[in-house]
């Protein structure tokens, strides 16, 4: 059901990518994050986040202040390669432009506990092009705040090697992890899509939501994620709309 662990990594260096095609999206955004509450689906490890009113109008304020006490891998968010790269860049280090451009939405089903494999992306539309990002539809976002939702597909180490082969610059998807559920992981799991990735500075947004429309289209996304200094990772309102004429 899964790949061997893959030893851990060091911090190669932010892979090379095609200058930027300039291409830009039309028509309206779609919202590709979930809205953060307490009870939003997260991992066994991480602990249950609180937000709270400081100050209240309804309570005689004179003004509304909202605290919030939250791991950066809450909800919708992305990872920085320090995340678990040592030496890797933290997150006001990521340069703006990994956080934006074209991206492919490729919709790939598995079952639960299912594979991703790098010849499911090489059969994926539209076709990628170097320094693209790819964005998964799996249709697991829906099953969020269940039980089913950590029994969520993963990705096999041959396709995190394909995306870092082929000049990906970020992976996101509409799950917990794309490595392997926390539940099922072996003594000593060391993470091994997350390695490959990041180590070449490939970025990971995870709990992505409402892709499907946008499902197997060519599309212009934001990742509007904090730069939080020091930080493995931040919050992120993501953001897409269509590329018009471009072929596939």
């Amino acid at each position: 059901m899964c790949d061997t662990p893959s030893r851990v990594r060091a911090w190669q260096g932010w892979l090379d990518l095609p200058p930027p095609s300039g291409e830009t999206g039309t028509g309206p955004w779609t919202d590709l994050t979930h809205t953060l509450t307490e009870d939003l689906s997260r991992s066994p490890a991480f602990p249950k986040p609180v937000f709270r009113k400081l100050l209240s109008m309804k309570e005689g304020g004179n003004a509304n202040i909202t605290e919030i006490q939250m791991v950066v891998h809450h909800g919708t968010h992305v990872d920085a390669p320090s995340h678990f790269m040592i030496d890797g860049p933290t997150f006001e280090q990521i340069p703006v432009d990994r956080l934006c451009g074209p991206a492919v939405i490729w919709r790939i089903e598995k079952g639960p506990l299912g594979l991703i494999t790098a010849d499911d992306f090489e059969q994926a539309r539209p076709r990628l092009r170097p320094g693209d990002m790819v964005l998964l539809d799996t249709g697991w976002s829906q099953h969020v705040n269940t039980e089913q939702y950590e029994e969520h597909a993963s990705l096999g180490i041959d396709a995190a090697e394909w995306l870092v082969d082929h000049q990906v610059k970020l992976l996101g998807v509409d799950f917990s992890t794309p490595d392997l559920t926390a539940h099922r992981r072996p003594a000593g799991f060391t993470w091994p899509v997350h390695q490959i990735l990041l180590s070449r500075g490939v970025l990971v947004a995870e709990h992505l939501a409402h892709l499907r429309p946008l499902a197997n289209t060519r599309v212009e996304a934001m990742f509007l994620a904090i730069p939080i200094a020091g930080s493995d990772g931040a919050p992120a309102r993501v953001l897409a709309r269509p590329l018009a004429g471009v072929a596939a």
